[in-house]
């Protein structure tokens, strides 16, 4: 069973991978989404987006846009770069995206159209590695249950046509456009897909720990793999947390630094983010782990209203000087 680091937006980046590798890592790490456009016309910013000095055999560049070309044309410049393969992001359902024709826009436009989109991008993947004379990449595509009119004929519909224009792998979050994390999702839709298509799929969708793990397996359990969302920045030893829950054995002890931890991962956001990037990266960041703090609200207040990266360390210094019992975490790993 692979276990598989989500994309987000502003925290799956190259800090966050080394966050995660310190604890043993995952199998897999999605990029956050790198838009097509803004990748063509390589601002100052996107090269922070193609780090993968980690890891880098790992992961997974996620991709996204509103229009066919360049979406194409952006995917011929990442399956030349070191990784898993290319994911394209149909599933995707904040309005400021979907309202552009991105995310889950493009498993509502006329399916010809989308169809188009991926038997460019693969025609791309194919020629990238046939004139670098490296293994093709993978392409897979990431996407939710569809509209709030969805049926499973329609859901299938759309994903054979994804494995019959070259797609390999589907990452399911079997929530519908609309449907917040308040719904539960249902993982059945991915063993429905399992059973019917001839490629791996990937679920994703409120997997915290082993019994949420658990949980889902019993649902699903063809699926290949358990994607791993926002319970990563909470806990960035949740894998090695899961695989030992899965694995039936007796597990070790683990004692966490939270504060080294945090630390750590302020070192590396100052290393590999651009400055612009340090307030957001660590405010998305601490909004999940500070949840592991007995005063998590007030440490969050504290850290998310910090102005830079050195107002965030000396509030994270000044919180375990309070509180020195919140400082380590025993975890059976």
């Amino acid at each position: 069973m692979k276990l598989i680091s989500a994309p987000m937006a502003t925290l799956s980046h190259e800090a966050f991978r080394r966050l995660i590798e310190r604890f043993g890592g995952c199998d897999e790490y999605y990029t956050e989404m790198i838009n097509a456009g803004s990748l063509l016309t390589m601002g100052p910013f996107e090269p922070f987006y193609l780090l993968s000095e980690c890891a880098k055999e790992k992961t997974v560049w996620q991709l996204t846009g509103s229009k066919q070309e360049q979406m194409i044309k952006a995917s011929a410049v990442l399956a030349r770069l070191d990784g898993v393969g290319i994911d394209l992001n149909m599933g995707c359902s904040a309005p400021q995206i979907a309202k552009t024709g991105a995310g889950i826009a493009w498993m509502e436009k006329p399916i010809a159209e989308t169809a188009e989109l991926v038997r460019g991008i693969r025609s791309q993947i194919d020629s990238a590695a046939a004139e670098t004379g490296g293994a093709k990449k993978r392409l897979s595509v990431k996407m939710r249950l569809g509209g709030e009119d969805w049926s499973e004929a329609g859901l299938l519909a759309f994903s054979k046509m994804l494995v019959d224009e070259g797609v390999e792998l589907i990452a399911l979050h079997p929530r519908t456009k609309k449907e917040k994390y308040r719904t539960k999702p249902q993982y059945e839709e991915a063993e429905f897909l399992c059973q019917n298509l001839s490629i791996p799929i990937y679920v994703n969708g409120d997997i915290a720990d082993a019994e949420s793990a658990r949980f889902a397996l019993s649902k699903a359990p063809s699926v290949q793999g358990l994607m791993i969302a926002r319970a990563a920045a909470q806990k960035p030893w949740i894998f090695a947390e899961i695989k030992a829950g899965l694995s039936g054995g007796s597990a070790e002890k683990t004692k966490i630094d939270l504060y080294e931890t945090a630390v750590q991962f302020i070192d590396d956001v100052e290393k590999y983010q651009p400055k612009e990037f340090h307030k957001t990266r660590l405010q998305r960041f601490f909004s999940y782990y500070c949840h592991n703090f007995s005063y998590w609200h007030y440490a969050q207040t504290k850290l998310l209203n910090a102005p830079d990266t050195a107002a965030v360390r000396a509030e994270l210094a000044d919180y375990f000087a309070k509180q020195p019992s919140d400082r380590f975490l025993e975890i059976a790993l």
